[in-house]
């Protein structure tokens, strides 16, 4: 419950990272020191791309990074990599989602976790077994 929302909390964050306009890239990938190359390593591949400011709020991410446990530091890179995944629109669905979570009264906010949990978990049972790729006999 907790997991699914900190991911969308995440994500909604980042969305708003990563879809800003394009502007010039003022800080080249070789001037990060290396924690910061650890920390933003899924997007490695669209520093060069992104805008100064998107690129200031990601480094501002990394400054909590080295006090992370190593548990916390893999969930981080762990969401980064399944923002840096999501198309445009599928961003934008998880920001208007957090969007409109944000204005559910905090009482109701567990219930609301609970069922889109019991949601994922009958979208999950529902897959045929036929789907699952068939193990080797011995």
């Amino acid at each position: 419950m907790l997991r699914a929302f900190a991911s969308l909390t995440l994500a909604v964050s980042l969305s708003a990272l990563l879809c800003l306009p394009a502007h010039a890239a003022t800080q080249p990938w070789s001037a990060l020191t290396p924690m910061q190359q650890e920390a933003l390593a899924p997007i490695a591949h669209e520093w060069s791309t992104m805008p100064d400011i998107q690129q200031k709020r990601l480094l501002a991410t990394t400054k909590r990074y080295p006090q992370l446990s190593p548990r916390k530091k893999q969930l981080f890179l762990t969401r980064l990599t399944e923002w840096s995944k999501l198309t445009p629109e599928q961003r934008n669905r998880a920001r208007e989602k957090y969007k409109a979570f944000s204005k559910v009264p905090p009482e109701k906010r567990e219930e609301i976790k609970r069922l889109v949990l019991q949601r994922e978990a009958e979208k999950l049972s529902a897959v045929p077994s036929s789907a699952v790729a068939p193990t080797a006999e011995k």
